[in-house]
């Protein structure tokens, strides 16, 4: 087997056989991680009778007919595989209209479908098949012109509110948001509530969801649902205690759906929902069961192989003789799908622009319900990371699955569209996490370091379109997280499809690295002091993260620590004559204990991006962090609770003075 058949391979197939690194290097990957990948993929690469093989199936699909082709609403038209010039084809348009003709040549011969004028889901017969067309706007929905909105952003499992369980909930959010726009906020942007497992409520990082399509029962509000929900109080600490928080909330939904197992609208929102649903509900029963009967053989991928099979018999049988651990998963996603519907109405009734940003984790956990109800969806025996950077020398290996780039086309891109759909269900805007991987995503082979990994690109055209479908279909605004190793020309493409970056202080820098005026920051784009993986102002001007990477022992030796409190020392002053030079401070730079918290909102809320975002933990003017990356044990991530009940939080002195700054600055741009 020769490298170049390989590498010929890897190139149809999407893989990047060579990559630059954050210094400029070259890399070729290695050849075992290109099998592996490809394997992963379905192409398999273990001989030359196999990567020709692989070869041939790749050009064959390139050549037939997908089950959707995307195409964006304008002069240009879209190409159609396997057809011919001449070919007659015949429109059924989304609003039930008609429409025929016969395709075009296109400029290099191919067979195209005339420019089409009007965006929808529409069904396209041709001789040779039937296929769904994605008429796509050009651009996602956007903000009105000159228009500066602001909001919050706040990690949900962090709110608090009278009665609740001991974690935040969709009645705090709903509290918070009604609070918010009586203080002139346009959104409330909240950390994923994609469905974890409620078997093993240990693993509660919001970020490794066992499924992207359901949401996480623990934030349902039933007292948002259904008028008899009786207040469950828990635990009032400064931290969520998951483990107690999920029995305790189990035990009330339990006592819920035996008095509303038969209420029509539970009935109405499993058909609904359809298979997708049951799948859910299905493995959340047999996962129970395995966490109970045979601990050792909790990951599905470990089940018997007749309950691996979502369609196996097996699993039918299972499901008629657990037909009631069933039916109350199926209602807690009811429970929670409802009240979060519920906490939206009351965002955008309190005169709220946009309401609710929800946010779309950039993949699922292999052994979650995703991966096992759809696994011909799903890239198996890889994992999702990042190459090594400034920030990870090592690279990441963050342990996630993701689609895969060629099942997302054979199936009509049925597994992304149901999430974006999902994520944009109850919301007036996403946040798309690492939108890089729109693009491409970096994946390790299992056994393998992070750095030998391997790019994979994903059809972009095509998830632009859908996106902008989807954002236009719903109304909605959607963010892409673009921090970090962004591919070069990416962002110019998510501008022109009109999907907002994000801004932060901490990396809004000049060529020479020191901090941007905010008349310079990106205007198609979400302002920010700071994200949950990063300080907040108080603890960057502090230090608190240096503090911390310290005494976990993240640093590789202790002068890498003085190193990084010398280099924050200078970026503190070099931030002061930046919020000095943009009107938001002045005079001499403050110690490192007394944070410029005012100055520095002032200064991100006087960006020319068209909206900011306060993270709450900024607004209260905390000095410690969500998640402090890297870290399993010693930080308390996503559990530390905000320190006040939603309903009142904003009403302390110093928060709404900082409130009404952030809000003022806003307000002085728009009159600019």
């Amino acid at each position: 087997m020769t490298d170049a058949s390989l590498h010929a391979l890897a190139h149809e197939a999407g893989l990047a056989v060579t990559w630059r690194d954050n210094d400029g290097r070259s890399n070729t990957v290695g050849a075992g991680t290109l099998r592996a990948v490809l394997g992963a993929m379905g192409f398999p690469a273990g001989s030359e009778a196999a990567i020709a093989e692989s070869r041939a199936e790749l050009a064959r699909r390139a050549r037939a007919l997908p089950p959707v082709l995307t195409l964006t609403v304008g002069p240009e038209g879209a190409a159609v595989p396997g057809a011919a010039v001449g070919d007659p084809w015949r429109l059924e348009l989304e609003d039930g209209s008609m429409r025929e003709g016969r395709l075009e040549a296109g400029w290099s011969g191919e067979a195209r479908l005339p420019a089409l004028d009007a965006p929808g889901w529409h069904r396209l017969e041709l001789g040779h098949g039937e296929v769904r067309l994605a008429a796509a706007p050009a651009r996602c929905v956007g903000l009105r012109e000159g228009w500066r909105g602001w909001g919050l952003a706040a990690q949900l499992y962090a709110l608090r509110r009278a009665g609740d369980r001991g974690v935040g909930d969709h009645g705090a959010l709903a509290a918070l948001g009604e609070a918010a726009a009586r203080h002139g906020a346009d959104c409330i942007a909240v950390s994923p509530q994609h469905a974890l497992f409620a078997a093993d409520p240990q693993r509660f990082g919001p970020y490794a969801p066992s499924s992207r399509l359901f949401l996480n029962p623990l934030y349902a509000d039933p007292g948002l649902v259904f008028a008899d929900a009786e207040p469950t109080p828990g635990d009032d600490g400064a931290l969520v205690d998951w483990p107690a928080v999920s029995a305790r909330s189990l035990a009330a939904f339990r006592a819920l759906h035996a008095r509303h197992r038969d209420d029509p609208r539970v009935a109405a929102f499993r058909a609904r929902a359809g298979q997708p649903l049951e799948d859910h509900a299905r493995f959340e029963a047999l996962h129970a069961w395995h966490v109970a009967k045979e601990p050792t053989r909790c990951d599905w991928r470990c089940w018997r192989p007749e309950l691996r099979d979502p369609r196996s018999r097996a699993v039918e049988a299972f499901a008629h003789a657990h037909a009631e651990e069933v039916g109350f998963h199926a209602f807690l996603q009811f429970l929670a799908d409802a009240s979060l519907a519920e906490a939206q109405r009351r965002l955008r009734a309190a005169g709220m622009a946009i309401g609710l940003i929800s946010d779309l984790a950039v993949g699922a956990d292999p052994a979650g319900s995703q991966a096992w109800s759809a696994p011909g969806q799903i890239l198996t025996g890889v994992s999702v990371g990042a190459p090594p950077d400034g920030f990870s020398p090592r690279g990441q290996d963050w342990g996630l699955t993701a689609f895969s780039p060629t099942a997302l086309r054979q199936t009509g891109f049925a597994g992304f569209l149901g999430v974006l759909r999902a994520a944009l269900e109850h919301a007036g805007g996403v946040r798309i996490d690492h939108v890089m991987g729109l693009a491409r995503l970096w994946l390790i082979p299992p056994g393998a370091a992070p750095h030998e990994g391997v790019y994979v690109r994903y059809p972009l055209d095509d998830l632009l379109r859908l996106i902008a479908l989807e954002s236009w279909r719903h109304g909605a605004i959607v963010i892409g997280e673009d921090l970090g190793t962004v591919p070069e020309g990416l962002r110019e493409r998510l501008e022109a499809a009109g999907i907002l970056g994000m801004r932060v202080l901490w990396f809004e820098r000049d060529a020479e690295g020191g901090f941007l005026a905010p008349a310079h920051w990106t205007r198609q784009a979400v302002a920010m002091t700071t994200t949950h993986d990063l300080p907040t102002v108080a603890g960057w001007w502090a230090g608190r993260d240096i503090d911390w990477r310290r005494r976990l022992g993240l640093f590789p030796d202790p002068a890498a620590s003085e190193r990084a409190r010398q280099e924050r020392a200078r970026d503190r002053i070099a931030l002061w004559q930046a919020m000095c030079r943009s009107g938001a401070a002045a005079g001499a730079a403050p110690e490192p204990e007394d944070p410029p918290l005012d100055a520095a909102l002032r200064h991100v809320g006087a960006a020319a991006s068209a909206l900011a975002l306060l993270p709450l933990e900024d607004a209260c003017a905390l000095a410690e962090q969500p998640n402090l990356p890297g870290t399993v044990e010693g930080h308390p991530n996503w559990r530390r609770r905000l320190p006040g009940e939603a309903a009142g939080l904003l009403d302390d002195a110093g928060t709404r003075a900082r409130l009404a700054a952030f809000a003022a600055t806003r307000q002085a741009r728009d009159r600019c």
